[in-house]
């Protein structure tokens, strides 16, 4: 059972709810099952955002709202937001109930189911990037299955200057609820979009795809690998491209063989204390830093 009052902030109406299986809540249910959001929620055309922060960026960067959910203690925080949206359904429960409907307890004291957008082409992206005048620092996300590492590279790309982040098919979803959170909503601010095809050209496309695509739009593609063929970071630092695409491998096996032969160079970052490499996305932060253009 819901009840609509108008109760809310700046006289905004919210819908206070008492039953975790209310249909109008759809959006917000099963959030701890990944396999099954990440199905669901491209199909769906949505993603999640959760705190208020996280919706704030958001918005700022022109997502659009479906609803919000969120504890009584949020709707003071969120009052603007809710104003600037009156037309948004604003779903309140007590504690109990949130954890009923979304798996967990929700801290954070606010979400807000949003309208997935639809994604660049590559060319569009990395061309209209940096206002126009074309992307410097690409990155590429070769089958990282972790969300949270996926959060935190997207991060690292907001604050060391990477332009556009491209994430291959087997990727995880950046825009998925813990990829948002541990990004802490740069997700919003760093262009991105998905590689139709990975690492070779597109199969009877007629087009380029992956690494030609990249070598296409002028970029040397250089894979974080170890390999007996590896160059220093250090080198790469001393005298980098102009145009330059990072590629870091998944989390266990690294980056596949076929994606390390067809690079331009494979590049490895120096290492002491018998350690070989570096988890997935504290290698990226000092990849990037060490190649950065600002």
């Amino acid at each position: 059972m819901s009840i609509p009052t108008p109760d809310g902030p700046a006289g905004v109406p919210v819908v206070r709810v008492t039953d975790p299986a209310d249909p109008r809540l759809r959006d917000y249910t099963d959030l701890t099952d990944v396999r099954l959001r990440s199905v669901r929620e491209p199909a769906e055309g949505l993603f999640m955002a959760e705190s208020s922060s996280v919706i704030r960026r958001a918005l700022e960067a022109g997502h659009r709202p479906r609803s919000f959910l969120m504890a009584d203690k949020s709707l003071a925080t969120m009052a603007d937001v809710l104003a600037a949206h009156p037309e948004v359904p604003v779903f309140v429960a007590e504690d109990d109930v949130l954890q009923g409907i979304t798996g967990f307890h929700l801290h954070r004291g606010a979400l807000a189911a949003m309208h997935r957008p639809v994604l660049p082409g590559v060319h569009e992206l990395v061309t209209g990037a940096r206002g126009g005048a074309g992307a410097r620092r690409v990155a590429v996300l070769e089958d990282i299955v972790d969300h949270t590492n996926v959060g935190a590279v997207m991060r690292s790309c907001a604050a060391l200057g990477v332009d556009a982040l491209l994430v291959t098919p087997r990727c995880a979803d950046p825009l998925y609820r813990r990829s948002v959170r541990v990004s802490m909503g740069t997700v919003f601010q760093v262009p991105w979009t998905r590689m139709p095809d990975w690492p070779s050209a597109a199969g009877g496309s007629g087009q380029a795809g992956g690494i030609d695509l990249l070598r296409e739009l002028g970029f040397t593609v250089a894979a974080l690998a170890l390999s007996d063929d590896a160059v220093s970071l250090d080198d790469l630092a001393a005298d980098p491209p102009d145009r330059l695409a990072l590629v870091l491998g998944t989390e266990g096996d690294g980056l596949r063989p076929k994606t390390v032969a067809a690079a331009d160079m494979v590049v490895k970052i120096p290492m002491a204390g018998g350690v070989d490499s570096l988890n997935v996305a504290a290698a990226s932060a000092v990849a990037f830093w060490a190649t950065r253009v600002f």
